[in-house]
């Protein structure tokens, strides 16, 4: 029987971890093919965006049946109330904060000092300001679903959260009567994350399209003149990741921050060879269940927080800011950049989850609120799929710590499990992307109900 149980885990640890390690091979052949051909290598990026629309398409069904399951599974509606107020308070403060550091850091070394803007740098700006960008009240009203299906045909994140809550508070209130529902939204659950676990072995492909494309698009001597912001972005998102995320996390919950990321580095890796934090979104809600965050804090903190918790996208923005106001010859005062960086904070909620949309929506913002800047918006096109990846990972890892935190704060985290979890005596089942496979809902429970969900 021992040798029995010592197979099993062994075989699929093996699979997994050859995965991974073909993913790295094929992000370092990408880098190669873009440098070597990048012509060629441009007309490989559909095989990246492949890839990444694959796990886009699980995206929704994942989080409606992690929403629906959780709260439906609980008495108390007005718990996850707090839960959602506390991080929606929450990402508002980190989105300043970020914000505040790349003020500091832009106006240090203030990297577009003596760049020249020709014409065709110009044409390039102008041509963004017409790409994704939404104002406030658009993507406000883009919350609500023009039909109940629609905000699973559209892949709209948010749409797909209103339609969860209002399903699992439904839920709520049937009580048991719900309780056949919730089976088989768990049934349904079990089955898309099974689709999911068979799409992620596409992965090494998706992963060198992608690289390939990105490094043949940018060119070398695009990376050279402009390196003194991209190390600058990538140095300030660094210090903003381990410096005043590690330490709240070390305060709250008592974790240590390369600990948490050790057990997200396939999530890290997947993001870093798409430029895109949301192929990671449906791994990351398994994986912090997994680690002992209930799922009304998971359902709730994540999708959420890849629309209002914009940690990289707000350092990015300042820095893009300060740059191409300096590359104008028209550095701006502080007076006049907190207005503008205000102006854009606000902008970039409708920013969520479209790869490059940080470019467009800087655009729009500085068209609306300071139009002469718009010009400069086209010295760093060449270089904003990398800066992509630096906002996409520094977004994800400001989203995983607040996930914990959030759960620390309301107590629905199990710190038994995840001290057992990140020390690797419950490793994550990368088969199914769940626990307890056989185990059928719960019944409804009369109290407690979120004790229960801990367990998860």
């Amino acid at each position: 029987m021992a040798a029995s149980t010592d197979t099993a885990p062994a075989v699929k640890k093996d699979r997994t971890h050859y995965l991974y390690i073909a993913v790295i091979v094929a992000v370092a052949l990408g880098i190669t093919v873009g440098l070597v051909a990048p012509d060629f290598a441009v007309e490989l990026k559909p095989i990246g965006t492949g890839f990444v629309n694959l796990i886009k398409m699980m995206i929704s069904p994942i989080i409606f049946c992690t929403i629906v399951l959780g709260i439906g599974s609980v008495r108390k509606a007005a718990k996850v109330g707090a839960v959602g107020g506390i991080a929606l308070g929450y990402f508002m403060v980190m989105s300043l904060v970020a914000l505040g550091i790349g003020l500091v850091v832009g106006n240090i070394l203030e990297p577009g000092t003596g760049l020249a803007v020709t014409d065709a740098v110009k044409n390039a700006g102008h041509a963004q300001v017409d790409a994704e960008a939404k104002d406030t009240t658009e993507f406000l009203l883009g919350i609500i679903p023009t039909t109940f299906v629609s905000a699973f045909t559209e892949g709209e994140v948010l749409q797909t959260l209103l339609i969860a809550l209002l399903c699992g508070f439904a839920l709520q209130a049937m009580g048991s009567v719900g309780q056949p529902i919730l089976r088989g939204v768990e049934h349904i659950q079990r089955l898309v994350f099974r689709v999911l676990a068979m799409v992620m072995w596409a992965a090494p492909i998706g992963a060198f399209g992608a690289m390939a494309a990105v490094v043949g698009s940018a060119g070398v001597d695009a990376l050279k003149s402009l390196a003194v912001l991209m190390l600058g972005f990538y140095v300030t998102c660094v210090l903003f990741v381990f410096i005043v995320l590690g330490t709240l996390l070390r305060l709250v919950a008592g974790l240590n921050i390369f600990t948490l990321f050790k057990y997200l580095s396939r999530e890290f890796l997947l993001i870093l060879s798409t430029s895109s934090s949301e192929s990671a979104l449906p791994r990351v809600i398994a994986k912090m269940e997994h680690l002992g965050v209930s799922k009304p804090v998971v359902g709730i903190t994540i999708p959420t927080g890849y629309s209002f918790n914009l940690d990289g996208t707000m350092i990015y923005m300042t820095m893009a800011s300060l740059f191409v106001a300096d590359a104008m010859g028209t550095p701006m005062a502080v007076s006049e950049q907190i207005p503008l960086l205000l102006f854009l904070f606000v902008a970039s909620k409708g920013a969520a989850g479209v790869t490059g949309a940080g470019l467009a929506t800087l655009a729009g913002g500085l068209q609306s609120h300071k139009p002469a800047l718009v010009d400069g918006i086209g010295l760093i096109v060449g270089i904003d799929r990398f800066m992509s990846e630096a906002r996409a990972l520094t977004n994800f890892a400001g989203n995983a710590v607040a996930t914990v935190l959030i759960g620390t704060w309301t107590k629905e985290i199990d710190r038994e499990r995840v001290d057992q979890v990140l020390a690797g005596h419950l490793p994550f089942d990368e088969k199914t992307l769940l626990d307890n496979d056989d185990e059928p809902v719960a019944e409804i429970p009369e109290q407690g109900g979120e004790k229960e969900l801990a367990k998860a």
